[in-house]
């Protein structure tokens, strides 16, 4: 398969490869849109560094067991994630149906600043590792780590591709929140949120 190629040439293209690959499963997938929504909940900074740290853990554990990931019941998984998007998505519809401030800088408080690094961080960490628990990309990653024997050059590439949709959706995000009332985008994403649970509850009830 590499005829012809240095190793460092061989590593380069498997590298590029699983990035094209994860790239491509994940801009249309829950991830970007997962992302986005945390955006504009949570200030960007500490989103993009809890989802990239979940993307991290997701990766290395992807490299680590290969494709034997794919054997993981796919009840557990879905179950997993329906509970972690239901739990977002009370507090997210609790939150955006509150009573509003009568002042627009009381609304613009009750936003994403109040929030502290830390908990954002957690909160975008917690919501992105079950949402890629089982997901396609990391099974992907998982399935090129077999097929290609590369673990480095796969779990960097896979990693770089979720960085990159990541930061998509936080720009994307921040933009919105900008122009959005606060309560708006938390009622919002509190529905999607809870789509989001409904779809994976209905996958681990009837898969």
């Amino acid at each position: 398969m590499w005829e012809g190629l240095t190793p460092v040439a061989a590593t380069l293209l498997v590298l590029l490869t699983a990035f094209a690959v994860v790239l491509a499963v994940e801009l249309p997938d829950k991830t970007l849109v997962a992302t986005l929504v945390l955006t504009t909940r949570y200030r960007a900074w500490p989103v993009f560094v809890g989802v990239c740290a979940a993307f991290l853990v997701q990766c290395v554990i992807a490299v680590s067991f290969g494709s034997v990931l794919t054997l993981l019941p796919e009840r557990v998984t879905t179950g997993v994630v329906a509970a972690m998007f239901a739990i977002g998505a009370v507090m997210l519809l609790r939150e955006g149906f509150a009573a509003a401030e009568d002042s627009e800088q009381d609304a613009a408080r009750s936003g994403a600043a109040e929030v502290s690094f830390r908990c954002a961080a957690l909160t975008s960490f917690g919501v992105l590792f079950a949402a890629e628990w089982g997901d396609a990309s990391q099974l992907a990653t998982a399935g090129l780590t077999a097929h290609y024997g590369h673990p480095f050059a796969v779990g960097l590439g896979a990693w770089l591709a979720l960085v990159t949709v990541a930061g998509v959706a936080v720009l994307v995000g921040r933009k919105i929140r900008a122009r959005v009332r606060p309560q708006l985008i938390q009622r919002v994403a509190g529905f999607v949120f809870a789509a989001f649970a409904a779809v994976a509850l209905y996958q681990t009830i009837f898969s």
